[in-house]
């Protein structure tokens, strides 16, 4: 059983600009994908705003009965979020990780537009290794 069971990217105005189902059951159509993403978003800068704690940058971890989603939100406000099995460790450093190949391989592609959907053959290769690598420590540990 995959330890992660996607991995989705938002642009800072909410779009889904990049969605990898990396889970066996369960899998969701584009729509499903679409709004998981929009929900996201608006719990997202919902609880900045709700939060009793100056500065809050929104939810970082939704722990439920059957699933985690981790959160990492950069500078600019690209949302990078996984959805994964309940309890696994490791997860903010693995969306740092791919916050880095998301800025080395996409960001730096001249032929890519801003906030535009992902469709870049070198930041797929590189994350199917590094979500790989995270596989293999898992099933280590």
């Amino acid at each position: 059983m995959a330890a992660i069971y996607s991995l989705y990217i938002i642009n800072k105005s909410g779009g889904l600009i990049f969605y990898k189902d990396y889970g066996s059951a369960g899998r969701m159509d584009t729509n499903d994908s679409l709004r998981v993403a929009s929900l996201w978003h608006s719990m997202h800068a919902i609880s900045q705003q709700l939060s009793p704690i100056a500065g809050c940058s929104g939810v970082e971890l939704l722990e439920a009965d059957t699933f985690d989603l981790h959160c990492f939100q950069s500078l600019t406000g690209t949302k990078f979020f996984v959805v994964c099995e309940p309890g696994t460790q490791h997860m903010e450093s693995l969306l740092k990780y791919i916050y880095e190949l998301y800025t080395d391989f996409v960001l730096k592609n001249p032929f890519y537009e801003m906030e535009m959907p992902i469709r870049c053959e070198l930041f797929d290769i590189n994350l199917a290794q590094a979500v790989q690598k995270e596989r293999v420590a898992l099933l280590g540990r």
